[in-house]
């Protein structure tokens, strides 16, 4: 019980942190038809989530974290169940790779943990590099009603501007994992 209380106070203090960032430290990137994507730190607290509690609450942290950021404003209002979903899966693949194959927090080898840990954030973030925009783009399309020519457009510059996010947040969240972590295992808050 107590671990689990653990869990999902780190899990909430991780999806404040996704809300944060995403909120107050990204740049929107207005594209054709009035729409926007955003270069933003909101990915870095959902993979740091991951590789610290694991696939279900990583990506429950960055999917509760940035749904409310997209809910709160009117820009990305309407795409929130896209990015509840996107996240979510984020969170569980590289928690898969992570913790349910290669078992990270059961080693105490750096190398290792570190060289998985990459792999594993990389992963995720290649996910998100092709299913952001492809399913943003069928998104548009379907859901929303957009025009062809706009949600194509969209797709490619979000193509663009994912990619950029993906490679700073494997950089920041394993640069922030590799740091704290340590710290959360001596005090006896990873599992």
């Amino acid at each position: 019980m107590k671990i689990k209380t653990h869990k999902l106070v780190q899990c909430a203090v991780l999806a404040a942190l996704c809300f944060i960032t995403f909120t107050y430290l990204q740049i929107k990137v207005p594209v054709p038809g009035g729409d926007f994507t955003s270069i933003h730190f909101g990915n870095v607290f959902l993979v740091l989530a991951a590789l610290l509690l694991g696939g279900l609450y990583g990506g429950l942290a960055g999917a509760i974290g940035m749904t409310i950021a997209d809910i709160m404003d009117p820009v990305y209002i309407m795409v929130a169940p896209k990015t509840f979903v996107l996240k979510l899966c984020i969170g569980l693949i590289v928690g898969a790779i992570a913790h349910k194959s290669k078992k990270i927090n059961e080693s105490n080898d750096n190398k290792y943990i570190l060289k998985w840990a990459v792999i594993a954030s990389c992963a995720g973030m290649l996910f998100n590099v092709f299913a952001d925009p492809l399913v943003g783009y069928f998104y548009k399309l379907y859901v929303l009603g957009q025009p062809q020519q706009i949600a194509s457009a969209l797709a490619k510059i979000s193509a663009g501007v994912t990619f950029f996010n993906a490679v700073v947040t494997v950089i920041v969240a394993n640069i922030l994992y590799m740091a704290v972590r340590p710290v959360l295992k001596r005090s006896h808050l990873l599992d």
